[in-house]
């Protein structure tokens, strides 16, 4: 009898689960599509959808969204590799800092990257003017399809680098040495050996840049200007300034939903389809780069790295400049920190971290339950659960956003402006880290360790409490620290949620630059910048070391 309702303690579990997700997601997701196909009468009806096939201008957003994704998917595989192999099979020196700055690059606002090669490389950027002044040349500018794709291509090319590190490290010298022995060495090895068994890796950090680019709001929103794209339509259909259509903004939201389902059913397929294992017994001993090589490495890497950490060091370093509303000036002061106080910077700062610290709270227990039965637990229902909660992190952040003002927007909830619904889309839209980097870690732990403790008389939840949590705390607080990064740069979702007392960093940031207050905006960006910067440093000690980086 007690065995039973051990048992059945986490056959609750499941069940809490599946009703908490069904609360916080599914049923949001719901009334989407309800509200998609209501008519003005009060019935149902596809004209929305009709609506919205009917007018190519729609339509082309999305092929503007695929056409750039595509683009920026390869262009940061192409710049990716290269890095990825110097780095792994080199002794480079300062790798470290090169990891470091990539992550850093990889997991800022994307928002604030967009907003510095403004700054850089607008019509009046620093950049774009000193070429100008120096050799009378007109650069093309940073805005529309040439705009999103160099940025979206720095920001996201560490998510292929970091996969790629993991898998070039499992590689067994033994391949290599047999490999050059048969004659095959150089470009021929590294495609025929190292590719071949890199490839579920690189498949699975391929379809990861590709989600992230193709839900991503901030850079097509800051930048895309007559590039439009699907997830910046369905903010422009539901709060945009030159009218507002809260149901066609629906159609449009089940539309993405369905596309990053399919996308997210392709890379569960790939990966299950792709996946085997690999053990380096023998680990590919680093060289010394020498030569020319060796200066063609050096400059690739540290060139790359720097161009792609740029816009975050130019915005702190604009902090410091005076500015006029859009225009910065001779001579530097904290004027600009000043105004942002003025602006609610102390405000911004509270809200992001009470918001944050609420929401880490629960997505730490929700992580930790979901792991376990994913691992211990494992079944039909414990993969549906964490199927649904893997969706919202390939879902359009403005989707989300939308889902919870509809379904929490009216009565009995009215949660629209409050700090309930900020930490609900934080938490819904976050938690895959944590869940992740838990889940990971609770693979590698023996389940003898729990055994043990069973058969000396712990029962089994206590077991969970005094064993297998603290084993698994290691990637709880890694996972817990990336979703607390995602946490501080979250955008999408927060500008259609947030009201004036519940504005965060991330939001006082876009509403500055928004307004043409270009020095506070850079002040909040610096704040945010060095919030994120002390959150990989934390990240990084607790995982030990970079090769413990888990995405």
């Amino acid at each position: 009898m007690t065995e039973k309702k051990r048992i059945d303690a986490w056959f609750a579990v499941k069940i809490g689960m599946m009703l908490l997700f069904a609360l916080i997601l599914v049923y949001p997701l719901f009334g989407v599509l309800r509200q998609a196909v209501e008519a003005a009468d009060g019935g149902y009806t596809l004209a929305h959808f009709k609506k919205f096939f009917d007018d190519t201008y729609y339509v082309t957003t999305i092929y503007n969204s695929f056409k750039v994704t595509v683009a920026v998917t390869a262009v940061s595989t192409l710049l990716a590799l290269p890095l990825s192999y110097f780095y792994s099979f080199y002794q480079l020196k300062g790798s470290r800092f090169l990891f470091v700055a990539s992550l850093l690059a990889c997991m800022s606002a994307p928002f604030i990257g967009a907003y510095s090669w403004i700054m850089l490389l607008g019509r009046n950027g620093i950049v774009t003017k000193g070429i100008k002044t120096l050799l009378g040349l007109t650069i093309p500018n940073i805005y529309g399809f040439a705009g999103i794709l160099i940025v979206q291509s720095l920001k996201f090319y560490p998510l292929i680098f970091i996969y790629m590190n993991g898998a070039f490290r499992n590689i067994d010298n033994t391949l290599m040495e047999a490999s050059e022995n048969m004659g095959c060495t150089g470009a021929k090895r590294f495609m025929k050996i190292v590719m071949s068994l890199s490839m579920p890796t690189l498949l699975a950090g391929v379809l990861m840049v590709f989600m992230r680019a193709f839900a991503d709001f901030g850079t097509p929103m800051m930048i895309g200007e007559g590039y439009r794209t699907f997830p910046v339509e369905i903010y422009n259909q539901y709060v945009g300034e030159v009218g507002q259509n809260h149901n066609f903004a629906a159609a449009i939201s089940v539309i993405a939903i369905l596309i990053t389902a399919a996308i997210f059913l392709i890379q569960k397929w790939a990966t299950s389809h792709f996946k085997f294992s690999i053990n380096a017994l023998h680990p590919v001993q680093k060289k010394k780069p020498r030569g020319f090589l060796g200066f063609i490495m050096y400059a690739y890497s540290y060139l790359l790295v720097g161009i792609a950490t740029l816009p975050n060091v130019y915005v702190c370093y604009l902090a410091f400049r005076n500015a006029s509303g859009p225009m910065f000036k001779e001579g530097y002061s904290l004027d600009n920190f000043r105004m942002a106080l003025d602006r609610l910077l102390l405000r911004a700062i509270k809200n992001t971290m009470v918001q944050g610290a609420l929401a880490l709270a629960i997505i730490i227990i929700i992580s930790i339950l979901i792991a376990y039965l994913v691992v211990r637990r494992a079944g039909p229902m414990s993969n549906f659960i964490d199927t649904l909660s893997m969706l919202p992190y390939i879902m359009p952040g403005s989707v989300i956003g939308i889902a919870l003002v509809v379904a929490f927007g009216a009565k009995p909830w009215v949660l629209t402006g409050t700090t309930a619904i900020m930490v609900l889309n934080l938490v819904i839209r976050r938690m895959p880290y944590t869940i992740r980097s838990a889940t990971a870690r609770l693979i590698q732990i023996p389940i003898s360790m729990e055994e043990a403790s069973i058969s000396l008389g712990a029962s089994k939840m206590k077991t969970f409490f005094k064993v297998t949590v603290p084993m698994m705390s290691s990637g709880i607080l890694s996972g817990a620290v990336l979703s607390w990064v995602a946490i501080v740069t979250e955008l999408a979702g927060a500008i259609i949620l947030y009201n004036n007392a519940t504005i965060n960093l991330t939001m006082s940031t876009y509403a500055s630059i928004y307004r043409g207050k270009y020095g506070p905006a850079c002040a909040f960006a610096f704040v945010l910048t060095l919030l994120t910067v002390v959150s990989m440093v934390v990240y990084l000690k607790l995982s030990g070391s970079e090769d413990n980086v888990q995405l």
